[in-house]
């Protein structure tokens, strides 16, 4: 048995959770679990805080919530004051760069997402290899504040090369 369960949840540094919680609600169906910092506290911040979460001196969060999409892992965002954020990475910087979400209607997904102030970078296409299987299909986009979000189905499964030690997590 694995030391580790699953994954818990992502973490991501929004510009205002109020906007992206929207986003996330109209184009993915996201719900609250809740706020674990709100602006009626006070910001958390200090050296012991800058210390702990590897943040720059005098960053401040804000606000901080949980919110979960489908049955996936939760998504942990962030909103800070005091601090100069970079763009969001791009699929070819160092680093996490996107959010992948499964579909099993990709068609109405895409609509969705767009409808909710999502850019797509791309029409629907197929996925690459050993995604590639029948009625499959991916996109990529763009959130508003820059992030990138996929979509993805792959109805027909997986296929795998002779030396893979494992299948992926698809969400039942």
């Amino acid at each position: 048995m694995s030391i580790v369960r699953g994954m818990n949840h992502i973490g991501l540094t929004v510009p205002d959770i109020e906007s992206a919680t929207d986003f996330f609600k109209k184009g993915l169906d996201a719900k609250v679990a809740y706020d674990s910092q709100t602006l009626d506290d006070p910001p958390r911040g200090g050296p012991e805080v800058e210390r702990f979460l590897g943040i720059p001196e005098g960053s401040e969060i804000v606000k901080k919530r949980m919110i979960v999409i489908g049955r996936g892992p939760n998504i942990e965002m962030f909103q800070f004051e005091n601090t100069e954020s970079a763009h969001p990475p791009n699929l070819e910087d160092y680093g996490y760069t996107h959010l992948s979400f499964y579909t099993d209607d990709i068609e109405s997904a895409f609509e969705k997402l767009k409808s909710a102030g999502g850019r797509p970078l791309s029409e629907i296409h197929e996925n690459t290899r050993y995604e590639d299987t029948e009625g499959n299909g991916t996109v990529y986009f763009k959130t508003p504040w820059d992030s990138m979000i996929e979509l993805q189905t792959i109805p027909n499964g997986y296929y795998y090369p002779e030396d893979s030690e494992s299948e992926v997590f698809v969400p039942e």
